[in-house]
């Protein structure tokens, strides 16, 4: 008798998972690794990718571009937007996400101003019904909260973390200077009593080789207290083809299905298997 296969995990249908994908510096990989994760979940689950950046500093609209995808300037903001036109305004992927970017011509002029607000595209994404929501975010996570204690302003980063069921992602590459920036970055959540408990660190490689051992001591402590970390190999195909490129390393296809195991075990911990039903969003000021 041959062996039952195993059921997927998929997410409830009123669910929603929001995983911010969070950086202290630039460099840090943290596109890729949203899109590793994105195409993970979307195995799982209906799933979005949320391009934060503005346009010319994003790879997002020149993956996109062979798609025809209306992109944001479709969805005006003075106007009641309905899921079928906030789903159609996204590029879909052969791999199963969504995505969602700024998808003018790079010479189009700049008239589109994206919300800072977490709340806004929470909103957004909660009209679009996934239950999945990748955010690639293009904010300095340990600058905005330093700046926040001494201005009184909100951050961003503390704005990403209280919103519901959400799991930061936090990247760094596997270098010197990416691991220092990391340490750096967990102590500021910690000493800003952001929960690291649900925080995942996805560390980005710039070449196949290890970190020194005197780095790796000082990753375990920096990460001790986080709910996982997740080595994301150096991929020399998406290096040259960009996050287009159809065909990642097998390795790189595994770090992918790590995390977004790593993601899903910490919400599950935190909020119990299944998913309890996502809120629905108080309108925005």
């Amino acid at each position: 008798m041959g062996t039952a296969p195993v059921a997927v995990p998929h997410l409830p249908v009123g669910s929603r998972l929001l995983v911010p994908v969070l950086a202290a510096t630039g460099g840090s990989g943290r596109t890729t690794v949203a899109h590793l994760l994105a195409r993970g979940l979307a195995a799982i689950a209906d799933t979005v990718l949320l391009d934060l950046s503005p346009r010319l500093a994003s790879s997002w609209p020149t993956h996109l571009a062979a798609r025809r995808a209306t992109g944001l300037a479709a969805l005006p903001p003075d106007q009641p937007l309905t899921r079928t036109a906030v789903r159609a305004a996204c590029a879909v992927e052969d791999t199963g996400p969504h995505i969602l970017s700024d998808s003018r011509a790079w010479h189009a002029p700049p008239l589109l101003n994206l919300p800072e607000l977490p709340a806004a595209w929470y909103q957004l994404a909660s009209i679009g019904g996934w239950q999945a929501v990748v955010a690639d975010t293009p904010h300095p996570l340990a600058h905005d909260l330093l700046t926040a204690r001494h201005t009184g302003e909100r951050a961003l980063t503390r704005d990403w973390y209280e919103l519901p069921y959400a799991i930061p992602v936090l990247c760094a590459p596997a270098t010197a200077d990416g691991v220092h920036a990391l340490i750096r970055a967990t102590k500021t959540l910690d000493a800003e009593a952001l929960p690291l408990a649900r925080t995942v660190v996805a560390l980005t490689g710039t070449t196949d080789g290890r970190l020194p051992a005197s780095l790796r001591t000082a990753l375990a402590g920096a990460t001790d207290r986080t709910a996982a970390v997740v080595h994301i190999p150096h991929d020399p195909r998406i290096r040259a083809q960009g996050q287009s490129t159809a065909h990642p390393r097998p390795r790189t296809r595994h770090a992918s299905t790590r995390l977004t195991d790593a993601v899903l075990s910490a919400a599950h911990r935190m909020w119990g298997r299944p998913m309890p039903l996502a809120p629905q969003p108080a309108a925005l000021p």
